[in-house]
């Protein structure tokens, strides 16, 4: 297991200096942010990361994320060239050592949320998805915005994207992200990069929009479309398990066993009895995740992926991007160390110093 964590470049307040001294830290997440979504990532520019990350002491292998160009989502005849810029970026990246590239296939927006600063029963404050407050959102609006969700378009172009997604079948997603894959996967393959498909947050259509990376039927269905070591999952348990019909120790050890889990977001969310939910500390007794067993299950099948402490709460006064603070994530790093150092003890496998 290699411990990594999310950057997002010098604007970010959780500097690399303060990364480096979170015990067992190994790779940076980062990505280059200001390149325009569709064209290609030039080999100085990502080296320019690189090494800015490995001058504080840190490996940079893992990209998240290089966004899909919106027409490759709607299957436009533009996809072909969007297409080619992305595999010029997947060989840029691997020739500067990156080994796992995320991304995702959500139509418009990434990770959803209601509420980015709910306070919580101890006066953290975390992200939280109520279903009464999804009711008061309009996405024909424009107005919508959340961190992580491309800033790129206009008012104009992000209502009549979410007008075309409305007309869209999910079959169609389905076809257009196979096209994607069996264009990239072989670059990927010649690369040697582990492209590893984030599940939609949260895991089922919002605002009439289809989504599709959400349960085990449909991962399955994913890993089929290209059936290669370099089409995988980037693992992510707080999406994934806020639905109840998905069963996350299990999966993890499934895909685990498959070797399709290059890159796992650890992080524990609580239910609640509508079907939304609520983020919370990694600790299991904090969620409805049993985070001891889900690293149980990853270790009895040697992973030896990259895991990252995902979103965390607000805490201790911190203010910044929220879900991305520098003290609830690193509690949730030492946490998860904690737990792998004791699996190591206790059930044997890799050196000690080497599975960290």
């Amino acid at each position: 297991m290699k411990l990594s964590f999310r950057w997002y470049g010098e604007q970010d307040p959780v500097t690399l200096e303060k990364i480096r001294q979170i015990p067992q830290m190994h790779t940076i997440v980062s990505a280059v942010y200001d390149v325009p979504v569709g064209q290609v990532w030039s080999r100085e520019r990502i080296r320019k990361l690189r090494e800015t990350i490995e001058s504080a002491g840190l490996h940079f292998e893992v990209v998240e994320s290089v966004p899909v160009h919106e027409d490759i989502k709607r299957g436009l005849p533009s996809r072909d060239g969007y297409i080619q810029a992305y595999c010029e970026t997947l060989r840029n990246l691997a020739a500067e050592g990156v080994r796992c590239v995320c991304y995702n296939f959500m139509p418009v927006f990434d990770w959803t949320r209601t509420q980015l600063d709910h306070q919580l029963e101890d006066g953290s404050r975390a992200l939280v998805f109520y279903k009464d407050q999804l009711e008061q959102m309009d996405p024909l609006s424009g107005d919508l915005r959340l961190p992580g969700w491309d800033e790129s378009y206009r008012k104009e172009e992000l209502a009549e994207l979410v007008k075309w997604y409305r007309q869209m079948p999910e079959e169609a997603l389905w076809e257009n992200l196979e096209y994607f894959l069996k264009a990239v996967i072989p670059v990927a393959e010649e690369c040697g990069i582990a492209m590893a498909i984030h599940p939609d947050d949260p895991p089922y259509p919002i605002f009439g929009i289809p989504r599709i990376i959400t349960c085990e039927e449909n991962l399955d269905r994913f890993l089929k479309l290209v059936d290669s070591p370099a089409n995988g999952l980037t693992f992510c348990t707080g999406s994934l398990g806020c639905a109840s019909f998905n069963r996350i120790p299990e999966l993890v050890e499934k895909y685990a066993a498959m070797g399709r889990i290059p890159f796992l977001h650890l992080r524990n969310v609580k239910l609640l009895e509508d079907g939304g939910f609520e983020e919370s500390a990694h600790c299991s007794a904090c969620g409805s995740l049993d985070m001891v067993e889900i690293l149980r299950r990853l270790h009895r099948q040697g992973f030896s992926g990259y895991i990252r402490p995902d979103h965390g709460r607000m805490i201790w006064g911190e203010t910044g991007r929220p879900g991305y603070g520098l003290y609830d994530r690193a509690l949730g790093a030492s946490y998860i160390t904690g737990i792998w150092e004791t699996l190591e003890r206790l059930e044997g496998g890799n050196e000690h110093a080497a599975s960290l």
